[in-house]
């Protein structure tokens, strides 16, 4: 049997990362990672921060939120490889394929449209799962309480309707 970390370990963990994360030393400012997605857009796109006031509003936070989001990744990667050797790639996941259906293209094409309304529903926030759930609520902002019990909810109700496959067990 695979030895776990204690889930107490990985609170003084998180914590010292949020730290580290506020400190001068780190990124001096909040972790996050949705503003990445209107920062590079602007910078596809060749917007001018200039002429758009949101674009210089994020100019910091959305060239750090990007490469922290490269970090996670590559970190993760590098864990699913060589630590615990657990990588697979999988277009249609294991649940997707026993709850849904075997389609590639039905997969893709409700990813997109779950991501998208996420990164909408994240700008219409203020923010996304990591700045309220780590960063707003580790400062005990009352929006990111608000912002949690929301997710909470829609998590329960999504994975009721995911989940239902109308035959019970």
């Amino acid at each position: 049997m695979k030895r776990r970390l204690p889930w107490w370990l990985g609170g003084i963990l998180m914590s010292l990362l949020l730290l580290f994360t506020f400190s001068i030393f780190g990124a001096d400012r909040p972790i996050g990672a949705s503003t990445y997605v209107p920062y590079y857009a602007g910078i596809l796109f060749g917007m001018d921060p200039e002429h758009y006031t949101y674009l210089k509003e994020i100019e910091k936070a959305g060239a750090w939120e990007g490469v922290m989001l490269l970090g996670v990744f590559v970190g993760g990667f590098i864990t699913s490889v060589f630590v615990t050797k657990t990588f697979r790639f999988s277009v249609r996941p294991t649940a997707w394929k026993v709850y849904k259906n075997n389609s590639v293209k039905s997969r893709l094409l409700w990813s997109f449209f779950a991501g998208f309304l996420l990164i909408i529903g994240a700008r219409l926030a203020g923010g996304c799962t990591s700045g309220h759930f780590l960063s707003g609520m580790s400062q005990t902002a009352f929006s990111s309480m608000i912002f949690g019990g929301v997710v909470l909810v829609t998590l329960l109700i999504t994975g009721k309707l995911f989940y239902n496959t109308g035959a019970s067990k």
